[in-house]
């Protein structure tokens, strides 16, 4: 993905401490795959000129290598997808697994007993309390970065961002942190309930399906999705 950022103005976003602004899916549907099959991958960012800047680099070069796996990019299309007007009923679903970990300064705080001065990643027997904290902070910090300074980040306002967290697994996954250097993290995958509350808890969730959820979002990390099925509308 950041090939297609490659010599534009938003090269260097890469590796900087700010969020970066851009998550992806993986390749759906899943399953085993044979020459000539098709699959989507949807790419979010909260900065339509990255998105812009992505696709015309798609049109001109459309192989992509995911993994081990070549594609052939055949099709593009924009959609905006969006939780609802406020009172709208949902669910948001991880695509790709979450990461979060847990600062050494922060273990007394969640009752974490690890004699270790690195940074946990996020367990089940850890609860959910630090989850749940470390993902609104995070959410919190994109906000700052991404939205107007005159509109309320999620710390500004009362209520969780979502209703219910409902863990679907947590896994380990090998991943290559820089050349020659392979770690095993902790990610999970999960299924959270929401109903908007007003018009800045509309926003706080449209930005986490534009940014992702979690920590390493460019890496394909944390990305989320609406299950379309599970949407109610408000009543008239």
């Amino acid at each position: 993905m950041w090939r297609a950022l490659s010599d534009t103005e938003f090269d260097d976003r890469h590796g900087d401490d700010a969020p970066t602004g851009l998550v992806f899916s993986n390749p759906f549907p899943p399953g085993d795959m044979a020459e000539g099959d098709s699959r989507t991958l949807l790419v979010a960012s909260p900065n339509r000129e990255l998105l812009g800047a992505i696709a015309a680099d798609f049109d001109a070069n459309p192989e992509l290598n995911i993994g081990e796996m070549p594609f052939e990019i055949t099709d593009q299309t924009v959609i905006a997808p969006d939780v609802g007007e406020p009172g709208t009923k949902g669910v948001i679903e991880t695509g790709t697994g979450v990461l979060v970990r847990i600062p050494p300064w922060k273990f007394d705080d969640y009752g974490i007993d690890v004699d270790s001065d690195q940074s946990e990643f996020w367990k089940e027997e850890h609860t959910l309390d630090p989850f749940q904290t470390q993902l609104e902070n995070n959410l919190d910090w994109k906000h700052g970065h991404f939205a107007p300074d005159d509109l309320a980040g999620p710390s500004d306002t009362t209520g969780d961002l979502f209703d219910s967290y409902e863990l679907i697994k947590t896994f380990p996954l090998p991943v290559t942190v820089t050349e020659g250097e392979q770690e095993t993290w902790i990610l999970s995958k999960w299924r959270f309930g929401y109903q908007v509350r007003d018009n800045d808890h509309r926003r706080h969730l449209n930005l986490a399906l534009d940014t992702g959820i979690g920590e390493r979002n460019a890496m394909g990390f944390g990305f989320v999705n609406i299950r379309e099925s599970e949407l109610e509308e408000p009543p008239v």
